[in-house]
């Protein structure tokens, strides 16, 4: 359920300028890093380049770029 939020003027301007890079609008930039943030504190033991490549694993797998692999 879309609600509004008051945010600070610079976390909106950091938003802008790295989804920029990133190709995401401001408010996905801001659920990208909520999502992270989460992650990070529920798994506080893991490195954040751990997590990035997890991430980045399983899109990788939703999209079909995947290959079975047979043990034995």
């Amino acid at each position: 359920m879309p609600m509004s939020v008051k945010l600070s003027d610079e976390l909106i301007g950091k938003a802008r300028q790295y989804g920029g890079i990133y190709r995401r609008s401001i408010s996905k930039q801001i659920e990208h890093w909520s999502l992270i943030g989460k992650i990070v504190e529920e798994n506080p033991d893991q490195p954040y380049s751990f997590i990035k490549d997890i991430l980045l694993a399983q899109q990788e797998a939703a999209d079909g770029e995947v290959i079975l692999f047979e043990f034995g």
